[in-house]
């Protein structure tokens, strides 16, 4: 049934039994034309002597299926000429919904689920699970350390080695975690779902997943002043981690996106768009869990940037952090709240710093946002995909794309071919699609990588 295009859901399962109780012997052909047209018109089989309980299903559905809108919001594109089609079209459906008001696209925009990686949706009284994305908060976070940047090359197995046992990746948990006051919130007494992870939370924090997350040292190169910023112009060893709330985040997204899809029916397209009105106990519930898993997350990145700091004996003379996956209540041209959905996509608010890297051979930047009411206030998260991790692992060199990490300088520690640069858009060109919505203040340039990766690609110590 899924093979022929049918809706998951319940149908399917009714559909079954009502096999298993049939007394006619169906070839394949003749079940595949009869769900076809079972489907497609469920009123012509409410009197089937096989399939009326499906039709009978099927129509209570639609029933109580919310409708779209039947034009989708009108909304800008940041590199429209960069950002694939699968992309335009999920964006397409989030403005179709009822609850949406406005809407935003990134230049590193692509396909995703539900609401696009760089997709910026507002809605009114209305959060979407999905919407906010699995990894709840994930950032970026830098911490800028006043040391020679001459260093990462005289003392790199020093640097290697902090990295190491500084970060774990991958599904990893620590024997003795560090305690953090987030794990002390009454939330994880107060919410079941919450309470469960507890456990999970404790023993994961101050690491790092696995995909896209890194933790590396590379050269800050800061050209303007900021007030905010605290630094002269000028070259410093940076470091630069990027990471989520890792399982315990993953399960509070997986919990809630499950109970939206059962209390908001929408057509099967945007089924993942499903949403939990803001003044329910369900849709409180979310909003608070959300929130603690993003200050989770900062606290993982804050347990690594601190073990590093201490190992160095520094205190890091600027911290710049900013986050995406995740739902922000903000007030619109109008006067009225918003919630304001940031999936790959990051705050870029008058004056507000952040920080947008490239790939691992790619440099990054530190950004000021301009206030741009048009893209609601938001900017890229990171430079996008360019082919999916599919495509990348299954043409991609290893050996051609570490002689381009041998060309570029890159000391990486672990990573698979899904990540290898030639994954990723050209941050260049994201950054020149997106310049009237910040402006740069500032570099970074990866020198020592270290992320969650295979045994055919990766340094071999």
């Amino acid at each position: 049934m899924i093979e022929l295009g049918l809706p998951e859901g319940r149908a399917i399962g009714v559909c079954l039994e009502c096999l298993k109780n049939s007394s006619k012997e169906w070839s394949t052909e003749e079940l595949s034309s009869k769900l076809l047209a079972l489907y497609a018109n469920p009123h012509a089989f409410t009197e089937d002597m096989d399939f009326a309980a499906v039709a009978n299903d099927l129509i209570a559905q639609d029933e109580n299926e919310i409708a779209l809108l039947d034009t989708a919001l009108e909304y800008p594109i940041y590199g429209a000429e960069g950002i694939e089609e699968g992309a335009l079209k999920q964006m397409n459906q989030a403005m179709r919904l009822p609850i949406s008001r406005a809407g935003a696209l990134m230049p590193d925009a692509h396909q995703g689920y539900g609401l696009p990686i760089g997709g910026v949706l507002a809605t009114e009284n209305a959060i979407i699970p999905y919407g906010v994305g699995v990894d709840i908060g994930c950032r970026m976070c830098m911490s800028v350390f006043e040391l020679p940047v001459a260093m990462l090359e005289t003392d790199l197995e020093r640097f290697k080695i902090l990295l190491n046992r500084s970060t774990k990746f991958g599904k990893a948990t620590f024997k003795k975690p560090q305690d953090h006051e987030v794990l002390a919130s009454s939330l994880f007494a107060e919410i079941p779902i919450v309470k469960q992870m507890h456990e999970k939370a404790i023993a994961q924090i101050g690491s790092s997943g696995g995909g896209n997350h890194f933790v590396e040292f590379g050269i800050t190169e800061i050209l303007e002043e900021d007030e905010k910023l605290g630094l002269k112009p000028g070259k410093y060893l940076g470091l630069l981690s990027h990471s989520g709330s890792r399982g315990f985040g993953a399960t509070i997204a997986g919990h809630y996106t499950k109970l939206a899809m059962e209390n908001c029916r929408l057509p099967h397209e945007v089924r993942h768009l499903a949403w939990l009105d803001l003044d329910s106990e369900l849709g409180t519930e979310y909003w608070l869990a959300m929130n603690l898993a993003g200050e989770y997350a900062s606290a993982c990145h804050h347990q690594i940037h601190d073990k590093i700091s201490r190992d160095l004996g520094l205190t890091p003379a600027a911290r710049i952090e900013n986050h995406h996956n995740f739902a922000w209540k903000e007030i619109g041209a109008d006067g009225k709240e918003y919630i304001v959905h940031r999936k790959g996509a990051t705050p870029a608010s008058k004056d507000v710093l952040g920080i947008i890297p490239g790939s691992m051979t790619a440099p990054g930047f530190i950004v000021r946002g301009k206030g741009v009411k048009e893209s609601i206030n938001s900017a890229a998260h990171v430079a996008g995909r360019a082919m999916s991790r599919t495509r990348a692992k299954q043409t991609l060199d290893p050996k051609m794309v570490n002689n381009h990490l041998i060309e570029a300088g890159i000391t990486l520690i672990g990573s698979g071919l899904d990540e290898a640069p030639m994954a990723y858009k050209n941050i260049h060109d994201v950054m020149e699609r997106q310049k009237d919505l910040i402006e740069v203040l500032g570099s970074f340039h990866p020198k020592i990588v270290r992320m969650c990766g295979d045994n055919q690609f990766r340094e071999v110590d």
